[in-house]
């Protein structure tokens, strides 16, 4: 039987449950982007000291770049200390980009939801004797997917 498509979501990595303990240690400056003619204007808001910062360039990408570069050699910063934020200026536009955003983020939760999910059923089923094979066929999951699942962890 072929469950290819029940087995894609372990294609994903793994979300890392500590994320929310990690030591990052960084400053978001917000920016606002508008495309006037052929051009992408931004400016960043917030920086220390009165500087300022802005790029222009042919396409969001250069122009977003340009600022990922120029504000943290502009602040002598650690390497991944800063981080720029860029939006649209229209709040249209933000508002999209952000739903997207959030709907991202609620498929890769639910993703990883669903591999728990899928691990404790494995497991479950093994501890009541089931074998690979009829576990993989009643979760719909490859026997190669559940042999995975069982395999003592690599350390």
């Amino acid at each position: 039987m072929a469950f290819e498509f029940f087995d894609m979501v372990f294609q994903q990595p793994d979300i890392d449950p500590n994320l929310d303990d990690l030591p990052l240690e960084a400053v978001t400056y917000p920016a606002t982007a508008r495309r006037e003619a052929e051009v992408w204007t931004a400016e960043v808001h917030g920086l220390p000291d009165g500087l300022s910062a802005h790029a222009e360039a042919a396409t969001w990408h250069e122009m977003e770049e340009a600022l990922v570069a120029r504000v943290p050699r502009d602040l002598k910063a650690a390497p991944g200390t800063v981080i720029v934020s860029v939006e649209p200026a229209d709040q249209n536009a933000v508002t999209a980009i952000r739903a997207l955003t959030q709907a991202r983020l609620n498929r890769a939760l639910a993703e990883q939801a669903e591999r728990d999910a899928a691990r404790a059923a494995v497991r479950l089923l093994a501890s009541q004797g089931w074998d690979a094979e009829d576990i993989g066929t009643v979760l719909r999951l490859p026997t190669a997917r559940v042999e995975n699942v069982l395999a003592p962890a690599e350390v």
